[in-house]
């Protein structure tokens, strides 16, 4: 969702107008707002799906049958009567009470689905302000989240998860995994058909987005995976089990502490593990798990006060060993763990050495709401060929990402899919690989060959003979006729690209043909905005030489409004728009693969990946961090480098580092008070 930024803030300050006119105080109003979006967001696939059943819907006599509760859980979603639906609450009349009938919608959704029987939020509703009830309903009816796709309940639950923390209204250790780090996770292990667990589920992202990549073979997630869940907090665990049903997900999800319940125990192994765990946790009480069947590479190590003084490696070996022998697993972890030393150290070679080890992916800072640190991913495969056994896959994505906000970053689905390619490569899935440049050209020929300049030059000439009557244009005019004619030349060698085949050579070919081609949009993006500056200036001229603004202004804005099918949308940056930059943007996702791996196989890139084996590894103590590996890339000049927006930028980071520093200098303090007592 392109402006989920302001979206957010939006629904933020709509639900915290909930708190000044109720008796809650601010961590019991978070469950009734959470209700809210569960609310939208179940009627936002309702009509989605809806619209996708009722041409299949059999029909006799004349009349269609009647939707049903097993058509929407065919397609991932939940049925809603009438009175659930988010359209019926926001349009009651003034004489109906709102809390009541938000109250009969969570009702009724409980008795058709048992599973949220208890779970959905009710009588907090009727301690509302009812016309602060009724405006929040409004803004939450936004058409943005009507076409929302993907886990926004999980997105939105992260955003005012952060909210609530700020106001120390919830424990500020919960955090919701960013959608690209699961979805990197998913796209990995390809969790198509078994038993998925996850241990640490919070509000069950792991779940939803298995369940998309199933969906996305034309498959029933419910009919290919089974999802087991563990959640400490019971706040969360209603959250997960709330994401699980408006995406009409069958789950087990358990309230238990993974450190000391097995809750899942009779239904191992399992086929997949997927987790976000919290990191270096130094409160586990080794006594209670050292007799631990799951700790099968030993107890790391103890510190004085009999806890376990960092819980990474219980974790990890507790993933391990809910695997099957041909289970995948895909863990976020603290940067720190991969080169912990210590007892961890042992811990770590010892998993090493089974030889179930099997990608290591590194990811920079900012990926999280609510934590600036940097992580790594650690993948598992305990079916890896015979081949790979000695191996493992070293990626550093440190340097790979795209800036959501100042503070925040993510990977653009590109970005996830060239990351992927990588291992698909290492899998010997060279196949795969040549087909997603293919399909990267394929995009890239389609745009240039359909880029239309006809509006726009229209609209510039339109405008240039508007303003000749007030002020010298001879700028303009010859800066239109030269992009008429750039714009002609690209035309024809647009038309001249081919349909590229899947074999290397005919994608490299291709792509060598269209590096002059990307060239030449550089000049003429940068050619059309030259112009519309020069319009800009002539409407200045223009009015200062007595011309009324009103009819140049006219010009001016259907120059801009031309120039959006061409170099984009401004209001949009995270999703390239306008035909010029698509070409270009696609063009360099396949440049960016074919020039790392020219002949489409897995090869070492400085910087990037190394294929490391047992001996690399002893040689290295067995640290398991990307960057130690693979080196340092070599540094690429930046074409739309802004000087100024990365001062911003470090001026945020250094705030957010000083704020960090001062609650370590707290924490010290607070501990050295407590040995002097």
């Amino acid at each position: 969702m392109e402006h989920i930024g302001k979206l957010e803030q939006r629904l933020w300050g709509a639900a915290d107008s909930l708190r000044a006119n109720s008796n809650f105080a601010s961590n019991e109003y978070f469950m009734p707002v959470m209700g809210l979006i569960f609310l939208r967001h179940a009627y936002s696939r309702f009509l989605k799906v809806r619209d996708e059943i009722i041409p299949t819907l059999p029909t006799r006599g004349g009349k269609t049958r009647p939707l049903t509760k097993e058509d929407f859980s065919a397609r991932s979603s939940i049925f809603l009567r009438e009175n659930a639906q988010f359209d019926y609450l926001v349009s009651l009349p003034e004489s109906k009470s709102a809390s009541t009938a938000v109250i009969a919608a969570m009702k009724s959704i409980e008795e058709d689905y048992t599973t949220l029987e208890g779970l959905l939020p009710k009588q907090e509703y009727a301690e509302l302000d009812e016309d602060a009830l009724r405006q929040v309903l409004r803004i939450f009816n936004d058409p943005a989240l009507k076409s929302a796709d993907g886990d926004v309940f999980g997105r939105i639950y992260e955003y005012f998860l952060t909210q609530f923390a700020d106001q120390k209204a919830h424990d500020n250790g919960e955090f919701f995994t960013p959608i690209s780090i699961v979805e990197t996770i998913v796209n990995v292990i390809e969790p198509m058909s078994g038993k998925v667990i996850d241990p640490a589920c919070g509000s069950g992202g792991m779940f939803v987005q298995s369940a998309h990549f199933v969906e996305a073979m034309k498959a029933n997630p419910n009919e290919r995976l089974t999802f087991y869940g563990m959640e400490k907090n019971p706040t969360t665990l209603r959250l997960a089990k709330m994401n699980l049903a408006v995406h009409g997900l069958e789950g087990d999800i358990q309230k238990a502490i993974s450190y000391y319940e097995d809750p899942h125990k009779a239904h191992a192994p399992f086929d997949y593990v997927m987790a976000n765990p919290p990191f270096n946790v130094d409160e586990i009480d080794a006594e209670k798990i050292k007799n631990d069947k799951r700790l099968s590479f030993g107890l790391p190590g103890v510190n004085n006060k009999g806890k376990v003084s960092n819980g990474n490696y219980v974790w990890m070996s507790f993933f391990h060993s809910y695997l099957s022998d041909t289970g995948r697993a895909g863990i976020v972890m603290s940067s720190q763990a991969s080169s912990a030393g210590g007892q961890e150290a042992k811990v770590r070679e010892a998993l090493v050495k089974t030889g179930d080890m099997d990608v290591m992916l590194a990811i920079r800072g900012n990926f999280f709401y609510t934590r600036t640190v940097p992580c790594e991913i650690w993948f598992m495969d305990k079916g890896k060929p015979e081949h790979l056994r000695d191996k493992v896959l070293m990626l550093d994505a440190r340097q790979i990402f795209r800036k959501v906000t100042r503070r925040i970053c993510d990977f653009s689905p590109e970005q996830e899919k060239n990351l992927t390619s990588i291992v698909w490569l290492y899998r010997g899935q060279e196949d795969r690989f040549a087909g997603l440049v293919q399909d990267y050209l394929s995009i890239a020929r389609d745009e240039a060959q359909q880029t239309d300049f006809v509006e726009l030059l229209d609209v510039l000439g339109k405008a240039c003979t508007h303003f000749a009557a007030h002020t010298d244009t001879t700028e303009l005019k010859t800066g239109i006729e030269k992009l008429t004619a750039d714009a002609k030349a690209y035309g024809e060698s647009a038309a001249a690209l081919a349909q590229p085949d899947a074999t290397i050579d005919a994608l490299t070919a291709a792509w060598t043909a269209m590096q002059q081609l990307a060239d030449q949009a550089k000049t003429l993006i940068k050619e059309i905005d030259h112009l519309a500056k020069l319009a800009q200036k002539a409407q200045e001229a223009a009015i200062a030489a007595g011309e009324k603004p009103a009819e140049g202004k006219k010009h001016l804005a259907a120059i801009a409004q031309a120039r959006v099918a061409l170099t984009g949308d401004p209001e949009i940056h995270l999703t390239p728009s306008g035909a010029l930059k698509r070409f270009r943007y696609f063009e360099g996702q396949a440049d960016w693969l074919l020039s790392r791996f020219p002949e489409g196989r897995l090869r070492d890139v400085e910087g990037l990946v190394k294929l490391v084996d047992q001996v690399d590894l002893a040689e290295n103590d067995y640290s398991l961090t990307p960057g130690r590996y693979v080196g340092v890339a070599p540094e690429e000049d930046d074409e739309d480098f802004d000087f100024e927006e990365a001062i911003k930028e470090i001026h945020d980071e250094l705030e957010t580092l000083n704020a960090e520093a001062a609650e370590l200098a707290e924490i010290i303090a607070k501990n050295f008070a407590e040995l002097n007592v």
